[in-house]
């Protein structure tokens, strides 16, 4: 009997970690997401989720880089370490033909007519959805609030880049940093230019990708901005954030995900100018950096994952998000007059939602922006004329697009 017992405790202490284990991802979800306000916005609204559902969802922080790696590398396995994921839409035409996502239609999932419909344009393909927008980040004119005051100037009147460019020589003029930019890498190089390149009618690809960087709205858009790059000086994103909110540089191309009203007394933000002048035709200037929510396609568990999706994207859960930081899609949160009351900014981002622009949904972006910002360096440095280097530059990218 003695003898009995003791197999018998053994056998159970050997199921107990089997059990166990098999128990802690049957009721989990792992989520890998963007580090910073963007994971911090999904944790704080993860607590009631899990109580309803008796799931716990563990949440990896994780930068740009190794989210885009981790996730599609991940990919390959039968069996997938990730249930949610968070997508940057420049990723979405090469996790779409590698594989990677689930289809949320088959799942029933549907976006809804609250989302903005423009954040939509990268989530759906053959209409199948992929995608759900859930973070509107999107570029702003970032501005220190007493630097402009000093000047006796008023933001909301920098309507044009001629009304920006005065601003920003008035203030280097003055002893204080004009336009500050991000000169750190290549992909913030291009990305903090685009707005300016819209506003001046220009583009880096045509409707059907083809590279579109030697013309003379290029050419334009690129000699405005070496001018206007010149008030101010380079600087990576951190130090750029703190600058401005310290005055030492006035303005710069800034997205709403950097700036905390609470912390940043001095800082604001609005809509980056969407023309040339004041007479010119009005474009979509705004570039979008949304991060959006996808279910990987060798996830186990991807029915619990469109009830956290689901559950993400609510309506009533994204309005209690924004007291966290979080910036939605949604015109029922975006425009709602309490939280306006409390969050006047969102009638910018509003408004930059509704005008903006993905960058090209293109498996070669990353390379793109590389030849390209590699390019726009040496022009910027003047190494290089903007003519050779834009002439370059086509060359080179018209080279990495014909290759299939």
């Amino acid at each position: 009997m003695k003898n009995k017992i003791i197999a018998l405790t053994l056998i159970v202490c050997m199921l107990i970690p089997l059990t166990g284990c098999g128990s802690d991802r049957k009721d989990k979800l792992v989520l890998a997401l963007r580090a910073g306000t963007y994971s911090d916005v999904i944790k704080s609204c993860l607590a009631d989720f899990e109580t309803q559902n008796s799931i716990t969802c563990e949440v990896l922080e994780l930068s740009e880089d190794d989210l885009h790696n981790n996730v599609i590398n991940d990919s390959a396995r039968k069996t997938g370490s990730y249930d949610l994921c968070m997508v940057d839409g420049s990723w979405v035409m090469e996790y779409i033909n590698e594989g990677v996502l689930a289809d949320l239609t088959s799942l029933g999932y549907s976006l809804d007519a609250d989302i903005i419909p423009a954040t939509t344009s990268i989530c759906v393909s053959d209409g199948k959805t992929y995608l759900a927008p859930y973070y509107g980040n999107v570029t702003v004119m970032l501005f220190n609030r007493k630097s402009m005051e000093s000047m006796d100037v008023d933001p909301s009147t920098v309507t044009s880049l001629n009304d920006l460019m005065d601003v920003c020589k008035k203030s280097s003029l003055n002893g204080h940093g004009g336009f500050a930019y991000r000169g750190d890498t290549e992909n913030n190089i291009v990305v903090d230019f685009l707005p300016v390149l819209r506003a001046f009618g220009g583009w880096v690809v045509d409707e059907n990708n083809n590279p579109t960087v030697n013309t003379s709205e290029f050419t334009r858009a690129m000699e405005f901005y070496i001018e206007l790059c010149k008030t101010g000086t380079a600087l990576n994103k951190d130090a750029l954030i703190k600058d401005i909110e310290d005055g030492k540089q006035l303005v710069a191309v800034g997205w709403p995900g950097w700036h905390n009203p609470e912390t940043s007394k001095d800082s604001d933000y609005l809509p980056f100018p969407a023309r040339w002048t004041e007479e010119s035709k009005d474009f979509n200037s705004n570039i979008y950096g949304v991060w959006t929510l996808g279910i990987p396609a060798n996830s186990t568990r991807k029915e619990d994952a469109c009830k956290l999706l689901e559950y993400l994207m609510d309506k009533s859960v994204q309005k209690r998000s924004v007291a966290f930081g979080g910036v939605p899609c949604r015109y029922s949160v975006l425009k709602d007059p309490g939280i306006l009351a409390v969050e006047p900014h969102f009638e910018a981002i509003c408004t930059a939602l509704e005008n903006g622009i993905y960058r090209p949904v293109i498996r070669e972006w990353p390379r793109f922006y590389t030849i390209l910002g590699t390019e726009m360096k040496k022009m910027m440095n003047g190494s290089i004329s903007v003519a050779d280097g834009l002439k370059l530059a086509q060359e080179s990218l018209e080279a990495l697009m014909s290759v299939k």
